[in-house]
């Protein structure tokens, strides 16, 4: 026997999940984890997720869990989850600022919000940070709009333009912009010695390492990083020393087994010329940062919203990594350009500062995005029961 749960395939930005409403999932936790990893196919030990909906990919096991907020108009509860692909693990530390832009148009063609035309504005909680987005999403006879003439790196096509404002996305997991107060810190990470890092903290949690002290160029696109087993355990052991060090994880095992996904890490270098993984050039003069971002381990086709967000907050914290990285005449913008393998983002920053302390007020970041297939999915029984 088997039961059907309602689901929705959403496409939110360069990114995939599963959508479902809290109200169809069972109300036990571990129950819940477990039907969850069973509908993506997890854990798989082929890493393939053939025998379910997942992508094999960290770009493609995502899930997302929605439901109305009581008492706000116009709002809706979102609880984000990376679902491992070989293990029994749903991380739920950080949220997915790529799967966040889909939840507005999940929402509006769920009948969730009041609808109003041509953009209508969900508000969504985040659970996961307990912070808030704006989602501004265009609307059509009633149901949100998908073809425009927005294109995202790293998507073919155009689509409609969702504007995401993350609300104080500040402390998101930590508590804090800076966790360990301090704009730079040196970590040791045991035989591969020390680096110096910027740990922030806006809207996920990341730590930023410079390119150049990995040994790298900062243009590497994904199969130069992912054929590279000795620069994945540098990388991880750095990511690693980072969650101990913002309490986390206790040990460096526990970091790498027990929170792979937050914090994440990105590698940054100065604005150079490149080749994206399409073959377009990417000119120096267009971006202010060349970034590159791990997911799960694997570095990221493109770049995390989340991410993006944070790593523009980052360039506007004097002293820190990314500080550094930014051209003299663009510090002081308030619009940060990323070159990442797929192409370029842009982050709008408000940031305030007063008596040393930084306040990030808001980051403003745009993204498309495509409801794929509404169905249902299939569980066997024994999932359900009691364990």
């Amino acid at each position: 026997m088997q039961r059907k749960i309602p689901v929705t395939i959403m496409r939110g930005g360069t990114s995939r999940a599963l959508f479902f409403q809290e109200k169809d999932l069972p109300q036990d936790p571990e129950i819940r984890d477990r039907v969850i990893s069973i509908a993506f196919g997890s854990p798989d030990p082929y890493g393939r997720q053939i025998n379910g909906l997942g992508g094999a990919t960290s770009t493609t096991s995502k899930v997302a869990v929605i439901s109305p907020r009581t008492g706000e108009p116009n709002t809706v509860n979102y609880t984000f989850g990376q679902v491992s692909i070989t293990n029994w693990l749903i991380d739920r530390k950080g949220n997915c600022g790529n799967i966040s832009s889909a939840v507005g148009p999940y929402a509006i063609d769920e009948g969730m919000v009041e609808v109003t035309e041509p953009v209508t504005l969900v508000r969504i909680f985040n659970t996961n940070t307990q912070k808030y987005i704006n989602a501004q999403v265009p609307v059509e006879n009633g149901k949100a709009k998908v073809s425009g003439d927005y294109a995202i790196a790293g998507i073919p096509g155009n689509g409609a333009k969702i504007g995401l404002e993350f609300q104080q996305p500040g402390g998101s997991v930590t508590g804090k912009l800076l966790p360990t107060g301090n704009a730079a810190d040196v970590l040791e990470t045991g035989n591969y010695g020390p680096f110096t890092v910027s740990i922030v903290d806006a809207a996920n949690p990341l730590v930023f390492v410079k390119a150049s002290d990995l040994g790298l160029q900062g243009t590497e696109l994904p199969p130069a990083i992912d054929s590279d087993p000795e620069m994945l355990a540098k990388i991880e052991s750095i990511r690693a020393a980072a969650t101990v060090r913002v309490g986390l994880a206790k040990t460096l095992e526990e970091a790498t087994q027990k929170s792979p996904a937050v914090p994440k890490i990105a590698f940054v270098s100065p604005a150079v010329t490149y080749a994206s993984t399409s073959g377009v050039p990417i000119k120096a003069q267009e971006i202010d940062v060349t970034a590159r971002i791990m997911s799960m381990g694997r570095l990221h086709a493109s770049y995390a919203i989340t991410g993006a967000i944070c790593t523009a907050g980052a360039a506007k914290i004097t002293g820190s990594v990314v500080w550094e990285m930014m051209p003299l005449e663009r510090k002081e913008s308030n619009l940060v350009r990323l070159g990442h393998p797929g192409g370029t983002v842009d982050v709008e920053v408000e940031m305030a500062c007063g008596c040393g302390a930084y306040e990030y007020i808001k980051g403003t970041a745009f993204r498309t995005a495509r409801r794929l297939m509404d169905g249902f999915v299939y569980v066997p029984e024994e999932y359900f029961l009691q364990p």
